[in-house]
Parts: structure tokens; sequence; C-alpha cells
């Protein structure tokens, strides 16, 4: 399998759907689904009724995950999404910012 271009703690702008234009950091990401969960984003709200271990019950709001192909990642010098590849800096593999040429990790 490839290398993750988006990874759990990134920045990211939502390039589609309702939330488009948005910004989160990436809370959980779920390769094999092809999806991530930021924070803020896709937020979906539920009706609980009250149970035993949520006595009061309520409105509970949670982010709920969304495409992967529907974010991407925030340029560190503009804020703007950006693709991504792969570079070799001192022996390492780091991820660059296609943009502006950035290193996103190390």
């Amino acid at each position: 399998m490839s290398a993750a271009k988006i990874k759990k703690g990134d920045n990211v702008v939502v390039r589609s759907g309702k939330d488009k234009g948005r910004t989160g950091t990436v809370l959980q990401v779920m390769p094999k689904e092809g999806k991530v969960v930021v924070q803020g984003v896709n937020v979906a709200v539920r009706h609980r009724k009250p149970t035993q271990l949520n006595p009061q019950g309520g409105i509970e709001r949670r982010e709920a995950p969304m495409a992967i192909a529907k974010v991407g990642l925030a340029d560190p010098k503009t804020g703007k999404a950006t693709r991504v590849r792969f570079e070799e800096k001192d022996g390492k593999k780091v991820r660059v910012a296609v943009k502006s040429g950035e290193t996103i990790d190390g």
C-alpha cells in the first residue's frame, strides 16, 4: 500500500460538499474505507433518548466520517488546499506541498 498523504493531526481544507472551504484538524483516518474525520466539519446531529448510561438524553453533535477525496491538505504557507508529493531529504521520505514546495513533516 502507498504512503498516506493525509495523516492524523494534519490541517485540511474541505474541497467539496456542504462544508466546502472550511478547515479543520484530522481526528481520525480510515484508509480501508477511504474516509477521514475532521474536527468541526460534517457534524451530524442525533437526538438521544434518556438511558441508564445517559440519564439526561438530549441532542448529540459529533463529526461524521467524510470521503478523503473531499479534503486537501492545507498548504503551510498559504492555508489553501494543495496536493502532496513525496521527496527524500537527508535520507528521509517527507511530504511536500505541491503549490509552495514547503515541507509538511520533518
